[in-house]
């Protein structure tokens, strides 16, 4: 109740000024929050004032429980137009579906789908755009698709000189680095870049690493402002207010989506149309049920491993190859098929992992954690 009587007076102060005079909070901000707080920086606020804004958004965009673009109206900015990633603006597409370009009931303004054909914007869409506000909840996954809006976003505005504004948020797999490093060759919408299954960082530093990698095309760089998170902890557990995506739907889902994403891959559903959405996996045939399962600190193997064996040979991964996309590799496929050990599947990822670790350490804004390579 505290925190809501904070969070509410901070807004009913920032619609009035779009800075304000409140004490240190003693919650965790998000990168939204504080952009409406004494905090958000000068330069930021400055370009939000005198600006045309598109916002890359969908429905975990929220300020104090209003949305991100509702309170930039409030607030007398000039929002021009809505990006949206994968699940639409909303989030009640379900993965894979297209994505179709449309307008916002409630404000009117024109919502530009970034997903299916146009997963970039292009430049006629960012022609009368001086500034993009970026503004999604990331999962800390590879495969997550919002990590390759992120890339298109920034690229967009790199080739077209607009400055582009990411607004933090906690990571909730923020706390470990597992899994083995995409390879070149695996590149692709679910895996763009080197780096872990689980990497570690919030959204806001893997865009400071997309840019200082060179990442882009061409090597090209975003015109980058960050407003990061005030009171955030990497080890620290946050349950995401409002689920990043339909079957990403409680805390427990989404610290075994790193674990059970790679199922996608395979023949072995992960609960998809079930009321347990990657809480259960199987098929008719047998399923595992891990709603009850203590919640992972690293990417579990074990899944895998254990339904690969209980399955008929030759009919466990899709022959489309969408596994070795996930995985980053085609290594892990094989390991799995000759029944390498857990233990030396994991000692195969070590040193690609011990050199990811020293590229990101480059580029974190929070305190970090201990991390074993």
């Amino acid at each position: 109740m505290k925190r809501l009587v904070l969070l509410g007076l901070l807004l009913m102060a920032s619609l009035g000024a779009w800075t304000q005079e409140a004490a240190e909070p003693s919650v965790l901000l998000t990168g939204a929050e504080v952009l409406f707080s004494r905090h958000c920086p000068s330069a930021v606020d400055s370009l939000l004032r005198e600006g045309r804004i598109a916002v890359v958004a969908n429905q975990t965009s929220i300020t104090y429980d209003v949305h991100l673009v509702d309170t930039l109206l409030r607030a007398g900015r000039n929002v021009c137009a809505i990006f949206c990633p994968e699940h639409g603006f909303r989030g009640e597409a379900a993965a894979g579906a297209h994505v179709k370009s449309s307008k916002d009931d409630a404000t009117g303004l024109p919502i530009i789908s970034l997903y299916g054909t146009n997963k970039k914007p292009t430049q006629e869409q960012l022609a009368e755009i001086d500034v993009v506000v970026f503004d999604l909840q990331d999962v800390g996954c590879r495969f997550y698709t919002y990590l390759s809006t992120l890339h298109y976003v920034m690229e967009a505005c790199a080739e077209r000189g607009i400055p582009l504004v990411v607004l933090d948020r906690p990571n909730p797999n923020g706390h470990y680095v597992d899994g083995p490093v995409l390879e070149k060759g695996f590149t692709s919408f679910v895996g763009m870049h080197p780096v872990p299954i689980v990497y570690g960082m919030t959204i806001l530093e893997y865009a400071d690493m997309i840019n200082g990698e060179g990442w882009l095309r061409n090597g090209e760089k975003c015109l980058l402002y960050g407003v990061e998170m005030i009171g955030y902890r990497r080890d620290s557990t946050y349950d995401l207010p409002i689920p990043p995506s339909p079957n990403l739907r409680n805390s427990h889902a989404i610290a075994l989506y790193p674990s059970l994403c790679l199922f996608e891959g395979t023949t072995i559903g992960v609960g998809r149309g079930t009321p347990y959405p990657f809480e259960v996996i199987g098929n008719k045939a047998d399923t595992m049920d891990l709603r009850t399962a203590s919640t992972p600190a690293r990417l579990e193997l074990r899944y895998l491993t254990t339904l690969y064996n209980r399955t008929p040979k030759g009919q466990f991964f899709l022959k489309n190859n969408f596994f070795n996309k996930l995985a980053g590799n085609s290594e892990l496929r094989h390991q799995i098929e000759n029944h390498v050990a857990e233990a030396d599947i994991r000692a195969s990822w070590k040193p690609a992992i011990g050199r990811f670790l020293r590229i990101r350490q480059r580029y974190l804004r929070y305190p970090d954690i201990p991390l074993e390579p």
